[in-house]
């Protein structure tokens, strides 16, 4: 479905690291010996792998450089107070001449190709729509974009878009205009443009309802954080079959699909382990997957074929994987 470029293990060096906003910490990172990055499309993001007392702390984030450039990846960190501890870890640690192992490219948010765009940004959602901008300006498309944040100086990258693009760019501070007018921006449906929007729930919700009666694929959003889901199709164990290696294993309701498979020995690549970066996806051969992540879009999942075993479960008694 998603990643199209096979991700790597690198160790990489914060060659550069400026202020952009209050709280936004903008990192460049390129390879010590001054090789040539994997190359990644707009939309893409990577993880940054920091040592912990147990297990490493790996956190995603959006690729906000520019793509022709093979020899730095930029990311762009708003520290979160209330958050888990990594964002405050990177702003704390990671400055001019630090060592970073990162992991990527990965794409669930790729770019596809349409004559017209509007983009939605709410704070540090922005990252992964900086490309996106680039690319659909260099391509001639009609775009425009609505950035939302909740004052000027919040807001990352905000004067850099502004001077290059004009008119094209409206910012919204909450503080001088209050929130989004989605209703005018998003009301009357736009035959043939796409809807890339990222940043916090209550914004992601209000564009989907917003966009629910746009043309189907229309809209393509970015969680920073899991969906709100119910709760699970099944409430007791199944059963999943493991293809490759032979073994078949039972999930109990305290279990992640991941956790047990981990458990029999095999190894599976994960990262963020709520269901938002795409890194364990899985092909499903048989059964019926209860999708819990908050990647898939509706036509994945109806089609069955692939899942995230981080968070997602069975609708049935039986999954057979590709594992």
């Amino acid at each position: 479905m998603h990643s199209t470029h096979e991700e790597v293990d690198l160790r990489l060096r914060v060659t550069r690291r400026e202020e952009s906003a209050e709280g936004v910490a903008v990192l460049d990172l390129q390879d010590p010996e001054g090789g040539e990055l994997p190359a990644w499309a707009p939309g893409a993001h990577c993880d940054l792998v920091l040592p912990g007392e147990g297990e490493p702390v790996t956190r995603q984030y959006s690729l906000c450089g520019d793509p022709a450039d093979r020899t730095t990846w930029r990311v762009a960190v708003l520290r979160e107070p209330g958050g888990r501890g990594g964002s405050r870890r990177i702003h704390d640690e990671l400055t001019e001449g630090t060592a970073v192992a990162v992991r990527g490219p990965r794409n669930a948010f790729a770019l596809e190709p349409a004559p017209a765009y509007v983009f939605v940004a709410g704070g540090i959602g922005i990252t992964p729509l900086l490309p996106m901008i680039a690319a659909a300006d260099a391509a001639g498309a009609d775009w425009q974009l609505h950035y939302g944040g909740r004052s000027r100086a919040s807001m990352a990258f905000r004067e850099r878009l502004q001077d290059t693009y004009g008119a094209r760019v409206t910012v919204h501070p909450q503080d001088e205009v209050g929130l989004l007018d989605l209703d005018a921006l998003l009301g009357t449906p736009r035959p043939g443009a796409l809807v890339y929007c990222c940043g916090p729930e209550p914004l992601l919700e209000a564009v989907e309802q917003r966009c629910a009666g746009w043309p189907s694929g229309s809209l393509h959003v970015e969680r920073f954080a899991p969906k709100p889901m119910g709760e699970p199709v099944r409430t007791d164990a199944f059963e999943v079959e493991l293809a490759q290696s032979g073994l078949t294993l039972t999930v109990p309701p305290e279990l992640t699909v991941l956790e047990a498979v981990e458990r029999a020995g095999v190894q599976v690549l994960s990262s963020c382990q709520e269901g938002t970066c795409g890194t364990c996806e899985t092909a499903v051969l048989a059964g019926v997957p209860d999708h819990r992540d908050s990647l898939l879009t509706e036509a994945e999942r109806a089609a069955g074929d692939t899942m995230m075993i981080c968070v997602s479960r069975a609708a049935c008694p039986k999954l057979v994987l590709d594992l």
